[in-house]
């Protein structure tokens, strides 16, 4: 789409049996969108209460509102790349469909953008949630937000805007979505900042997430920061492993043969002599798989992607 016809705002909200929610939520957005261009994209990850036919009925009603179909449902990370490759405004948003993120906060956030910022992500500061999900969720932002270095309170708030640029430089999988803030800071995306936004109590249906979303979050934050830190050198992992086990397991194998030939010790019945050759073993495996990365991650950099911010003298 042409720079001319292309919206300010593209406000993209995955959903998944939200039906009742939709009509009052686009109506939200209408008002608080009032004096711009934009297009409102739902993404119905395969809900089956009817939503589709609502959304259907909104986009007769209001040119702005646009959608995707999924077949069955993938997932909120599916749900936001599909949006992301699909919206087509100057800044892109993303929220819930449940009525508790308030549109009347994306001027604000907006705002940022217009001041510098890439990104922007809601604090939900005062949660109208039960209990099992407040804990859990404080948790682990504090747990991300250490580990990620980004100083943000509640990365799980579905309430953000990017720049256009942003969410197309990141690509979203599993629970990543969870992790947009790092995924943008690791393209080079370092301006990131916090707005505390109004949270409402959830006025229709349930809640469509559970504990697991948090187990899965652990173990996706931890695959993000492995991948960042040794996709490019996976041998200074796995060969610093195996160099220490090689070398335990050698010292082990040296003083059991110290006291076999020196001391006369029978090692048939010393369990550390097993231990010795599983560690050598272990190493050597180690050492391969590091060989073996380094291998794909070769054929991997000739097809690398680079993000380039800008040039000069070149077409756009």
């Amino acid at each position: 789409m042409s720079t001319e016809t292309r919206p300010d705002r593209s406000i993209v909200v995955p959903l998944y049996n939200e039906r009742e929610s939709l009509r009052e939520l686009t109506d939200r957005i209408r008002q608080a969108l009032t004096g711009h261009t934009y297009e409102i994209l739902f993404v119905d990850d395969g809900s089956t209460d009817g939503s589709w036919e609502e959304i259907e009925t909104l986009a007769r009603e209001d040119a702005h509102v646009k959608g995707i179909r999924f077949r069955r449902n993938y997932g909120k990370s599916h749900a936001l790349q599909h949006g992301f490759a699909a919206a087509t405004g100057t800044y892109v948003a993303t929220m819930d469909a449940d009525l508790q993120d308030d549109p009347a906060e994306l001027p604000g956030m907006f705002a940022q953008l217009d001041a510098g910022y890439d990104l922007i992500s809601g604090w939900k500061k005062v949660r109208h949630d039960p209990i099992s999900k407040t804990i859990p969720s404080k948790f682990f932002n504090g747990v991300t937000s250490r580990l990620s270095g980004i100083a943000l309170h509640d990365f799980n708030c579905g309430l953000k805007v990017y720049k256009r640029e942003v969410v197309e430089s990141i690509e979203l999988y599993g629970e990543m979505h969870r992790y947009i803030p790092l995924l943008a800071k690791w393209e080079g995306f370092g301006r990131i900042g916090e707005q505390v936004v109004k949270h409402h109590p959830r006025k229709y249906g349930t809640t469509k997430f559970g504990l697991s979303r948090f187990i899965n979050g652990f173990l996706d934050l931890a695959t993000l920061l492995f991948i960042n830190k040794y996709l490019g050198r996976p041998m200074h992992f796995f060969g610093a492993w195996g160099l220490v086990s090689l070398l335990v397991g050698g010292g082990i194998t040296l003083y059991l043969a110290f006291m076999r030939i020196f001391h006369d010790v029978y090692l048939s019945n010393r369990p550390l002599l097993l231990f010795g050759i599983l560690l050598l073993l272990l190493g050597v495996q180690l050492f391969s798989i590091g060989f073996l990365g380094e291998l794909v991650n070769k054929t991997r950099k000739r097809k690398q992607r680079v993000n380039i911010r800008q040039t000069i003298g070149l077409p756009a």
